[in-house]
């Protein structure tokens, strides 16, 4: 025993003699501790060099029962960290006050990532952006008399260091740091100052200086790092935000490691965006340039977006975020994405010891070609990243006597420097496209009833000024929902004589959207986007001789979550006319308004079954503004994940038995001709098998009769592979750290595989020649052979899997179409078997 003891003492004081900047002392002799450091080379754990594939799962984004699978999967993918940021506004929404339950719930979701072996990394900020409503930021803190935000502003300051502590304290007490045996190596302060140092200058180097020894002096034992930053304060490592940090930024200090905390995997989107896809092969090409010039942690962002719930989402973003991620809303993984990461991942940790302690050497081979070399001549081991940097320009290169093809904006990984194991261009893993279905369950009652809300005049509101109030400072970020109402008086002579003339009211606002009422009639609706400050309501409206009331419901599709002027952001009126009246222009913006926060439903809580009982419901009729409308409805069978599809609608809110799903805008539609959003994702967590409570809130005009519940499922598995651009990749396994060639690929395949339990039913697009599109979406080119659907039907019909060949003459194709690229397209839909469903 006492040897065993005087072993465990003798490594503690050897990792403390390791221990390199970065570490804190005072955990460095933990009994069951982890001592995190770092060099210029890379974190290190216990001394050791490591690498780090880290993906992005934020924990208020889906409810804790989706937690241990969506860690499960991104480990299935390769990596070994999880990212969170920490969301101040969620855990403290009144001063004092905290909330650490649900999905809010913290230190659960790190318990998951330590009972599943992994590493997290924690990004407390506590401004945090993350198209997170008010950046994270607790809307309280607008109201702290000479406050100004992220600035050497002491009554900011005083706020930020109270939340950095508590949330450390907190994570302490439950041993969540590495050197305390929990998953954390790595905690972020600050977030992406860079973009508003410009407005701070001066005094913006005193309040990072300042952030960094606040939290330095937390002794939480792990590094601390600032993102998207060339330069950080003391021993506070500057990392990388962006698409390609590897050709971007530059690391200023030269002692600290190249780390990437965020990786975008696509473009988070907003309401009247268009669909935004990174592909697979361009996140893989960024993370091999970073990786080949030294980078040894990247994160992906997101590596799974999930959901804004309720009215968490920042101004315009849409509800599902980050969709195009290696694991979709849903929590499915989307392919080729998913596995062609998987794969880079798994091969460069293959080879880890050549990349962390080799010599580092570069050389050019040519116009935009590259090698960076890593090599330990004394255990034989060698590994070289070949890039190819022009843009649609493949080409051969020499390297070191042997030629190498290498497709254009692509990076090969040569093992031993002389075997191509991987490329970034190369994708060999099926694609995956989504399907809904609306089951039987669902479409029977499907009944529903409604409620309207009351315009407000006037006279009843309490709230009464001369001029418009603005919206934020009435609603306290507790409803998106304002209405302002004024009165006035006309007399016939008036109104236009001419019937063809009807009176306009303009309106411009600062908020996101509005909705308008001339004597209790419906006017229209308005609305701005993501790119414009404001917007300017304009529709005619049928005025009377004598009192004619005006109401306008202005709404804020979630607060501003960046910029350096963030305490300073206002919604709502601006400027109020009429136009079109006989005697001119009628100014209304002083003319005396009242206002109305939040709605009546929101107040009685009408989307429980508590509140629900407060109002009287009738039958549901279509088309009508600022109705509640609800209906029952059963979960459906199975395991699929579950959507409610509201294309049927225009504009709202969402709550299934009291749980707000988030907002919808089916009515703001893209130059595509769609809406950005239709489907909306109902987590199983929230249901029960029977009987439940949909509410939906539509502000403008809606067919509740046709929205309908869905699941959904990735059985759309797809092939796209050239035979004209050969593989040149090489089987392998590892072998004790070392990569052991097994034989070389001398044919190109692809191969399909069915999620479990599902065969091959349906070979829906076949085609070999010159064929266009993605997969769901694939067109034949002039080239097509006709054979190839009935080679594929009968090779893989019945079959859980199958391999086809990338052969002209397997599909009986003309080699010498001239506009052939000689490519395999195929898309099949797995379904479950009859035996298997019996």
């Amino acid at each position: 025993m006492a040897a065993r003891v005087a072993a465990a003492v003798a490594a503690a004081l050897l990792a403390a003699a390791l221990l390199l900047p970065g570490a804190a002392a005072e955990w460095t002799l933990t009994k069951k501790g982890t001592v995190v450091s770092y060099d210029e080379r890379s974190l290190m754990i216990d001394g050791k060099r490591d690498l780090f594939f880290s993906g992005a799962i934020h924990y208020p984004r889906s409810p804790p029962e989706m937690w241990d699978k969506l860690v499960k999967t991104a480990k299935m993918g390769g990596l070994n960290t999880i990212e969170t940021y920490v969301f101040w506004n969620g855990h403290e929404p009144e001063p004092g006050k905290y909330y650490f339950e649900g999905r809010f719930d913290l230190i659960r979701f790190l318990n998951v990532i330590k009972d599943n072996d992994m590493y997290a990394i924690v990004r407390i900020g506590p401004f945090i952006q993350a198209e997170w409503n008010h950046g994270g930021l607790p809307y309280w803190l607008r109201e702290i008399g000479h406050i100004i935000f992220r600035a050497n502003n002491e009554p900011f300051k005083r706020e930020m260091e109270k939340f950095v502590r508590f949330i450390v304290q907190k994570l302490k007490d439950a041993e969540m740091f590495a050197p305390q045996g929990g998953p954390i190596i790595l905690s972020q302060i600050e977030n992406e100052y860079g973009n508003i140092k410009k407005d701070r200058k001066v005094e913006g180097d005193k309040y990072l200086e300042w952030a960094a020894e606040m939290a330095i002096s937390t002794g939480i034992g792990v590094p601390w790092v600032m993102c998207k930053q060339s330069i950080a304060p003391g021993e506070v490592i500057p990392t990388c935000n962006g698409r390609h940090c590897g050709d971007t930024w530059t690391l200023l200090d030269k002692n600290k490691p190249r780390l990437w905390t965020e990786n975008w995997t696509a473009q988070f989107r907003t309401f009247g965006d268009q669909l935004a896809q990174r592909s697979a092969e361009d996140i893989a090409y960024a993370v091999l340039r970073f990786f080949a010039k030294g980078g040894t942690l990247v994160n992906y962002y997101m590596y799974h977006g999930g959901t804004n719930f309720g009215r968490t989402g920042a101004s315009y973003v849409l509800t599902g975020y980050y969709d195009e991620a290696p694991m979709d809303e849903y929590g499915m993984c989307k392919e080729p994405k998913f596995g062609h990461l998987r794969d880079l991942h798994n091969v460069i940790k293959s080879y880890h010891k050549a990349f962390l302690w080799g010599k580092q050497s570069f050389e050019i081979l040519g116009h935009g070609y590259e090698a960076h070399n890593y090599e330990l001549p004394e255990d034989k081991l060698c590994l070289s990243f070949l890039s190819n940097n022009n843009t649609g320009e493949d080409g051969t290169v020499v390297f070191r006597g042997e030629k190498f093809y290498v497709p254009s904006r692509s990076v090969s990984i040569l093992a031993d420097c002389k075997t191509v194991v991987y490329n970034t261009k190369r994708v060999f893993v099926q694609h995956s496209e989504r399907s809904f279905h609306t089951t039987d369950e669902t479409s029977k009652n499907n009944v529903w009833e409604m409620y309207s809300e009351a315009i407000p005049k006037f006279r009843k509101t309490k709230v009464r000024t001369k001029q418009p109030l603005e919206q934020y400072n009435q609603t306290k970020d507790t409803s998106d929902y304002l209405w302002y109402t004024t009165s006035f008086r006309l007399e016939s002579d008036d109104l236009p004589f001419r019937r063809d003339i009807r009176p306009v009211i303009q309106i411009k606002s600062t908020a996101h959207a509005m909705i308008g009422f001339a004597n209790d009639a419906f006017v229209g609706t308005g609305r701005g986007s993501k790119r414009e400050k404001s917007f300017v309501f304009e529709k005619p409206m049928d005025l009377r001789v004598g009192i004619n009331h005006i109401a306008m419901l202005s709404s804020s599709m979630g607060m501003k979550d960046s910029g350096g002027e963030l305490v300073e952001v206002k919604g709502g009126i601006q400027d109020c006319v009429v136009q079109g009246l006989n005697t001119g222009t009628l100014d209304l913006q002083g003319n005396g308004w009242g206002h109305k926060a939040r709605l009546e439903g929101e107040d009685k809580e009408i989307y429980t079954e508590k509140g629900m009982a407060q109002f009287q419901w009738k039958p549901a009729e279509n088309d009508l503004p600022i109705t509640w409308y609800k209906r029952y409805f059963d979960e459906p069978d199975g395991d699929d994940p579950i959507v409610v599809d509201m294309s049927s609608m225009s504009k709202g809110m969402i709550y299934v038995n009291g749980e707000g799903i988030g907002r919808y805008w089916t009515s703001f539609i893209t130059l595509a001709g769609h809406p950005s959003q239709s489907v909306y994702h109902i987590p199983r967590a929230f249901l029960k098998p029977k009987g439940n409570l949909l509410i939906i809130f539509e502000e403008e005009l809606g067919k509740p009769g046709g929205i309908l519940i869905q699941t959904v499922r990735r059985d759309d598995i797809c092939v796209f592979i050239s035979e004209h651009n050969p593989a040149q990749i090489k089987t392998w396994e590892s072998d004790g750290g070392q990569i052991k060639l097994i034989a070389e690929d001398t044919s190109t395949r692809g191969t399909l595989n069915c999620p479990p339990q599902r065969t091959i039913q349906e070979v829906v697009f076949a085609s070999f020649g010159n064929p266009e599109g993605a997969c769901g979406n694939f067109t034949a080119g002039t080239c097509h052979t006709p054979d190839a659907k009935a080679v594929v039907e009968k090779e893989c019909l019945g079959k859980e899997s199958c391999v086809l060949p990338v052969v002209n003459t397997v599909y009986g194709a003309d080699i010498n179409c001239p506009a052939t690229t000689a490519t395999l397209a195929v898309q099949v839909r797995c379904k479950v078997s009859g035996a298997q469903a019996a």
